[in-house]
């Protein structure tokens, strides 16, 4: 069985509209590129979500998206409600 790994780049109106939050939150983000994994000669995909980190916080998000998931998939929050959230840590 072979995993092909395949880069997923930012949405650029995603990425703008996180930055700009974080820049009005005072706070420096760091973008990590999500992925698509395969597993060749199946219909098998996953989609690995983007990660901005924060604070030592890990946001979650994936394009075309307007939630925001923080540390896992379980605890979801709306794009809008990003800044009060950035401001609370």
């Amino acid at each position: 069985m072979k995993i092909i790994k395949e880069e997923l780049r930012f949405e650029e109106n995603l990425k703008k509209r996180l930055e700009f939050i974080c820049e009005f939150s005072k706070v420096t983000p760091t973008f990590i590129n999500g992925s698509i994994r395969k597993i060749e000669k199946t219909n098998i995909s996953y989609i690995e979500p983007h990660r901005v980190i924060v604070k030592d916080t890990t946001f979650l998000v994936f394009n075309y998206s307007n939630d925001v998931y923080i540390s896992n998939l379980v605890n979801k929050i709306h794009l809008s409600e990003l800044e009060e959230y950035l401001k609370k840590i």
